[in-house]
Protein backbone atom coordinates (compact mmCIF):
# COMPACT_ATOMS: atom_id res chain seq x y z
CA UNK A 1 0.00 0.00 0.00
CA UNK A 2 1.68 3.47 -0.98
CA UNK A 3 2.66 5.52 1.86
CA UNK A 4 1.62 9.41 2.48
CA UNK A 5 5.59 10.18 0.70
CA UNK A 6 4.42 8.39 -2.48
CA UNK A 7 1.29 10.01 -2.50
CA UNK A 8 3.29 12.93 -2.94
CA UNK A 9 5.30 11.77 -5.26
CA UNK A 10 2.10 10.99 -7.67
CA UNK A 11 1.44 14.77 -6.65
CA UNK A 12 4.57 15.93 -8.08
CA UNK A 13 4.30 14.04 -11.66
CA UNK A 14 0.85 15.22 -12.35
CA UNK A 15 1.52 19.07 -11.59
CA UNK A 16 1.47 19.67 -14.92
CA UNK A 17 -2.21 18.80 -15.82
CA UNK A 18 -2.89 21.49 -13.67
CA UNK A 19 -5.11 23.96 -15.15
CA UNK A 20 -5.99 21.97 -18.10
CA UNK A 21 -9.46 20.91 -19.12
CA UNK A 22 -10.66 17.39 -18.59
CA UNK A 23 -12.30 16.19 -21.68
CA UNK A 24 -12.61 12.95 -21.38
CA UNK A 25 -13.67 10.90 -18.11
CA UNK A 26 -14.37 7.09 -18.06
CA UNK A 27 -13.64 4.35 -16.60
CA UNK A 28 -15.47 1.32 -13.85
CA UNK A 29 -15.23 3.32 -10.62
CA UNK A 30 -19.15 3.99 -9.82
CA UNK A 31 -18.92 7.46 -9.88
CA UNK A 32 -21.13 10.23 -12.02
CA UNK A 33 -18.37 10.76 -14.81
CA UNK A 34 -20.77 13.26 -16.92
CA UNK A 35 -19.74 15.37 -13.46
CA UNK A 36 -15.82 15.71 -14.25
CA UNK A 37 -16.13 15.80 -18.13
CA UNK A 38 -15.64 19.39 -18.78
CA UNK A 39 -14.03 20.37 -15.67
CA UNK A 40 -10.82 22.35 -15.73
CA UNK A 41 -8.03 21.31 -12.96
CA UNK A 42 -8.08 23.20 -9.86
CA UNK A 43 -5.07 21.43 -8.11
CA UNK A 44 -3.69 18.03 -6.76
CA UNK A 45 -3.14 17.63 -3.51
CA UNK A 46 -2.25 14.64 -0.75
CA UNK A 47 -3.82 13.97 2.70
CA UNK A 48 -2.42 10.82 4.02
CA UNK A 49 -2.52 8.17 1.28
CA UNK A 50 -5.75 10.06 -0.04
CA UNK A 51 -4.77 11.71 -3.70
CA UNK A 52 -7.23 14.16 -4.33
CA UNK A 53 -8.02 16.43 -7.48
CA UNK A 54 -9.54 19.56 -7.01
CA UNK A 55 -12.34 20.42 -9.79
CA UNK A 56 -14.53 23.50 -10.08
CA UNK A 57 -17.87 22.09 -8.69
CA UNK A 58 -16.62 18.65 -7.30
CA UNK A 59 -13.09 17.08 -5.99
CA UNK A 60 -11.97 13.41 -6.60
CA UNK A 61 -10.46 11.17 -3.98
CA UNK A 62 -8.54 8.35 -4.97
CA UNK A 63 -6.82 5.61 -2.47
CA UNK A 64 -4.83 3.28 -4.11
CA UNK A 65 -5.67 0.45 -1.24
CA UNK A 66 -3.40 -2.20 -1.20
CA UNK A 67 -2.84 -2.95 -5.06
CA UNK A 68 -3.37 0.14 -6.79
CA UNK A 69 -1.36 2.12 -9.54
CA UNK A 70 -1.46 4.56 -11.61
CA UNK A 71 -0.12 5.54 -15.33
CA UNK A 72 0.55 8.72 -16.84
CA UNK A 73 0.08 9.49 -20.48
CA UNK A 74 0.46 5.74 -20.86
CA UNK A 75 -2.49 2.73 -20.47
CA UNK A 76 -1.99 -0.63 -18.57
CA UNK A 77 -3.58 -3.68 -20.56
CA UNK A 78 -6.19 -3.45 -18.23
CA UNK A 79 -9.80 -1.63 -17.06
CA UNK A 80 -9.00 1.73 -15.31
CA UNK A 81 -11.02 2.19 -12.51
CA UNK A 82 -10.64 5.96 -13.23
CA UNK A 83 -9.21 7.53 -16.87
CA UNK A 84 -9.14 10.95 -17.17
CA UNK A 85 -7.70 12.58 -20.58
CA UNK A 86 -6.57 15.77 -21.29
CA UNK A 87 -5.60 17.44 -24.68
CA UNK A 88 -2.31 16.58 -24.26
CA UNK A 89 -1.97 13.53 -22.25
CA UNK A 90 -3.88 11.80 -19.95
CA UNK A 91 -4.19 9.85 -16.18
CA UNK A 92 -5.12 6.35 -15.61
CA UNK A 93 -5.72 4.74 -11.85
CA UNK A 94 -6.20 1.17 -11.77
CA UNK A 95 -7.37 -1.08 -9.05
CA UNK A 96 -8.07 1.49 -6.59
CA UNK A 97 -11.23 3.25 -4.88
CA UNK A 98 -12.67 6.48 -6.40
CA UNK A 99 -15.11 8.75 -4.64
CA UNK A 100 -16.77 12.36 -4.94
CA UNK A 101 -16.13 14.77 -2.57
CA UNK A 102 -18.67 17.57 -2.66
CA UNK A 103 -17.76 21.08 -1.19
CA UNK A 104 -14.41 22.54 -0.19
CA UNK A 105 -11.81 19.70 0.59
CA UNK A 106 -10.93 22.01 3.65
CA UNK A 107 -14.32 21.42 5.29
CA UNK A 108 -13.54 17.67 4.27
CA UNK A 109 -9.76 17.41 5.84
CA UNK A 110 -7.59 18.29 8.63
CA UNK A 111 -4.46 18.94 7.11
CA UNK A 112 -2.58 18.66 10.79
CA UNK A 113 -3.23 15.23 10.65
CA UNK A 114 -1.40 15.17 7.59
CA UNK A 115 2.86 13.84 8.42
CA UNK A 116 3.37 15.38 5.00
CA UNK A 117 1.57 18.75 5.19
CA UNK A 118 2.85 22.36 5.94
CA UNK A 119 -0.10 22.52 8.13
CA UNK A 120 0.64 19.27 10.16
CA UNK A 121 0.75 20.01 13.53
CA UNK A 122 3.10 18.08 16.00
CA UNK A 123 1.53 19.43 19.45
CA UNK A 124 -2.07 18.34 18.28
CA UNK A 125 -0.86 15.27 17.62
CA UNK A 126 0.46 14.47 21.05
CA UNK A 127 -2.70 16.14 22.32
CA UNK A 128 -4.51 13.16 20.63
CA UNK A 129 -2.33 10.56 21.26
CA UNK A 130 -2.86 11.75 25.24
CA UNK A 131 -6.39 11.08 24.91
CA UNK A 132 -5.74 7.58 23.78
CA UNK A 133 -3.62 5.99 26.61
CA UNK A 134 -4.84 2.36 26.13
CA UNK A 135 -3.96 2.16 22.10
CA UNK A 136 -0.54 0.31 21.52
CA UNK A 137 2.17 1.97 19.88
CA UNK A 138 2.39 -0.50 16.60
CA UNK A 139 -1.66 0.65 16.49
CA UNK A 140 -1.49 4.58 17.23
CA UNK A 141 1.35 5.22 14.16
CA UNK A 142 -1.06 3.15 11.64
CA UNK A 143 -4.25 5.29 13.00
CA UNK A 144 -4.61 7.89 10.32
CA UNK A 145 -6.09 10.26 12.50
CA UNK A 146 -3.09 10.64 14.08
CA UNK A 147 -0.31 10.41 11.67
CA UNK A 148 -2.28 10.25 8.50
CA UNK A 149 0.03 8.87 5.92
CA UNK A 150 1.62 6.77 7.74
CA UNK A 151 1.93 3.14 6.89
CA UNK A 152 3.94 -0.49 7.79
CA UNK A 153 7.26 0.83 6.74
CA UNK A 154 7.05 4.32 8.71
CA UNK A 155 5.63 2.18 11.74
CA UNK A 156 8.68 -0.41 11.40
CA UNK A 157 11.05 1.89 10.64
CA UNK A 158 10.03 4.81 13.83
CA UNK A 159 9.32 2.71 16.48
CA UNK A 160 12.81 0.81 15.72
CA UNK A 161 14.69 4.36 15.43
CA UNK A 162 12.73 5.27 18.56
CA UNK A 163 13.48 1.77 20.37
CA UNK A 164 10.20 1.66 21.49
CA UNK A 165 8.36 -1.92 21.37
CA UNK A 166 5.09 -1.65 19.17
CA UNK A 167 3.02 -3.27 22.10
CA UNK A 168 4.14 -0.45 24.56
CA UNK A 169 0.94 1.45 25.67
CA UNK A 170 0.91 5.28 24.51
CA UNK A 171 -0.03 5.77 27.75
CA UNK A 172 2.96 4.27 29.46
CA UNK A 173 5.29 6.14 27.28
CA UNK A 174 7.41 9.18 29.24
CA UNK A 175 6.43 12.55 27.69
CA UNK A 176 9.91 12.53 26.30
CA UNK A 177 9.70 9.34 24.45
CA UNK A 178 6.24 10.38 22.94
CA UNK A 179 7.64 13.35 21.65
CA UNK A 180 10.54 11.83 20.12
CA UNK A 181 8.03 9.34 18.83
CA UNK A 182 6.20 12.10 17.23
CA UNK A 183 9.16 14.44 16.10
CA UNK A 184 10.76 11.26 14.02
CA UNK A 185 7.86 10.07 12.68
CA UNK A 186 7.51 13.46 10.90
CA UNK A 187 10.94 13.39 10.54
CA UNK A 188 11.29 9.61 9.01
CA UNK A 189 8.58 10.53 6.24
CA UNK A 190 10.27 12.99 4.76
CA UNK A 191 13.74 11.00 4.48
CA UNK A 192 11.22 8.19 3.25
CA UNK A 193 10.32 11.20 0.54
CA UNK A 194 13.86 12.09 -0.57
CA UNK A 195 15.16 8.28 -0.47
CA UNK A 196 11.65 6.96 -2.47
CA UNK A 197 12.64 9.99 -5.41
CA UNK A 198 16.32 8.92 -5.62
CA UNK A 199 15.24 4.89 -6.14
CA UNK A 200 17.32 4.07 -2.87
CA UNK A 201 14.35 4.18 -0.63
CA UNK A 202 15.02 0.15 0.77
CA UNK A 203 19.04 0.45 0.76
CA UNK A 204 18.17 2.89 4.25
CA UNK A 205 15.23 0.39 5.74
CA UNK A 206 16.76 -0.81 9.56
CA UNK A 207 14.06 -2.61 10.57
CA UNK A 208 11.27 -3.59 8.02
CA UNK A 209 11.67 -6.78 5.97
CA UNK A 210 15.16 -6.94 7.54
CA UNK A 211 16.79 -10.20 9.59
CA UNK A 212 19.42 -8.70 11.92
CA UNK A 213 19.28 -5.89 13.88
CA UNK A 214 22.42 -3.45 13.04
CA UNK A 215 23.03 -2.49 16.31
CA UNK A 216 23.20 -5.55 18.23
CA UNK A 217 23.58 -7.75 15.12
CA UNK A 218 21.04 -10.33 17.00
CA UNK A 219 18.11 -11.06 14.72
CA UNK A 220 14.89 -9.43 14.71
CA UNK A 221 11.67 -10.91 15.61
CA UNK A 222 9.24 -11.02 12.97
CA UNK A 223 5.83 -11.20 13.95
CA UNK A 224 2.97 -11.50 10.65
CA UNK A 225 -0.12 -10.09 12.28
CA UNK A 226 -0.27 -7.92 15.72
CA UNK A 227 -2.21 -5.28 16.80
CA UNK A 228 -5.69 -4.18 16.20
CA UNK A 229 -4.32 -3.72 12.82
CA UNK A 230 -2.93 -6.77 12.49
CA UNK A 231 -0.07 -5.86 10.34
CA UNK A 232 3.63 -6.81 9.97
CA UNK A 233 6.02 -6.18 12.77
CA UNK A 234 9.85 -6.56 12.73
CA UNK A 235 12.07 -5.46 16.16
CA UNK A 236 14.88 -6.65 17.45
CA UNK A 237 15.32 -9.98 19.16
CA UNK A 238 17.18 -8.71 22.29
CA UNK A 239 13.76 -8.00 23.77
CA UNK A 240 12.66 -11.82 22.81
CA UNK A 241 13.56 -13.80 25.74
CA UNK A 242 11.99 -10.73 28.11
CA UNK A 243 8.59 -10.72 25.56
CA UNK A 244 8.65 -15.08 26.32
CA UNK A 245 9.11 -14.71 30.14
CA UNK A 246 6.12 -12.06 30.40
CA UNK A 247 4.21 -14.17 27.99
CA UNK A 248 3.99 -17.10 30.34
CA UNK A 249 1.49 -15.17 32.96
CA UNK A 250 -0.77 -14.02 30.02
CA UNK A 251 -4.16 -16.06 30.28
CA UNK A 252 -3.81 -17.37 26.90
CA UNK A 253 -1.32 -19.76 25.01
CA UNK A 254 1.66 -18.44 23.18
CA UNK A 255 0.41 -19.76 19.79
CA UNK A 256 -2.53 -17.28 20.17
CA UNK A 257 -0.39 -14.31 21.05
CA UNK A 258 1.79 -14.53 17.93
CA UNK A 259 -1.03 -14.48 15.50
CA UNK A 260 -2.10 -11.36 17.24
CA UNK A 261 -5.57 -12.92 18.54
CA UNK A 262 -5.63 -11.59 21.37
CA UNK A 263 -3.46 -8.52 21.09
CA UNK A 264 -4.65 -6.03 23.74
CA UNK A 265 -6.88 -8.63 26.04
CA UNK A 266 -10.14 -7.60 24.06
CA UNK A 267 -12.79 -10.66 23.59
CA UNK A 268 -13.21 -12.28 20.87
CA UNK A 269 -14.94 -15.39 21.37
CA UNK A 270 -17.22 -17.44 23.83
CA UNK A 271 -14.86 -20.31 23.46
CA UNK A 272 -12.68 -21.37 26.32
CA UNK A 273 -9.02 -21.47 27.03
CA UNK A 274 -6.55 -22.34 29.30
CA UNK A 275 -5.58 -20.24 31.80
CA UNK A 276 -2.04 -20.88 32.40
CA UNK A 277 -2.15 -20.09 36.44
CA UNK A 278 -3.16 -22.50 37.83
CA UNK A 279 -4.33 -24.23 34.53
CA UNK A 280 -8.79 -23.54 34.88
CA UNK A 281 -10.40 -22.88 31.73
CA UNK A 282 -12.13 -19.91 31.70
CA UNK A 283 -14.16 -18.17 28.72
CA UNK A 284 -12.28 -15.57 26.38
CA UNK A 285 -14.82 -13.04 27.61
CA UNK A 286 -13.66 -12.88 30.74
CA UNK A 287 -10.12 -11.83 29.18
CA UNK A 288 -11.51 -8.15 28.59
CA UNK A 289 -10.58 -8.07 32.08
CA UNK A 290 -6.44 -8.54 31.69
CA UNK A 291 -4.53 -5.97 29.98
CA UNK A 292 -1.32 -6.66 28.48
CA UNK A 293 0.77 -5.39 31.39
CA UNK A 294 3.57 -7.40 30.21
CA UNK A 295 4.03 -5.77 27.29
CA UNK A 296 3.84 -2.39 29.39
CA UNK A 297 6.78 -3.44 31.02
CA UNK A 298 8.60 -4.92 27.81
CA UNK A 299 7.87 -1.36 26.26
CA UNK A 300 9.74 0.20 29.12
CA UNK A 301 12.68 -2.01 28.98
CA UNK A 302 12.95 -1.91 25.48
CA UNK A 303 12.96 2.31 24.81
CA UNK A 304 15.20 2.09 28.04
CA UNK A 305 17.80 0.27 25.56
CA UNK A 306 17.53 -3.32 27.38
CA UNK A 307 19.84 -5.45 25.54
CA UNK A 308 19.91 -3.55 22.43
CA UNK A 309 21.94 -0.25 22.47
Amino acid sequence: MPEGPSIVILREEVAAFAGRTIERAEGSAKIDMSRLAGQVVRGFHSWGKHFLIELEVVSVRIHLLLFGSYRINERKDAVARLSLGFANGELNFYACSVQLIEGPLDATYDWSMDLMSDAWSPRATLKRLRERPRLLACDALLDQTLFAGSGNIIKNEVLYRVRVHPLSLIGELPAAKLRELVREARTYSFEFLQWKRAGVLKAHWLAHGKGTCVRCRTPLVRVKELGRSQRRVFFASAARSAMATQRRSWPTSRARWMRGRVDNGAALSTRLVRCRRGGRRVPVEKLRVFRPTAAVVLGRRWFAGAGCS
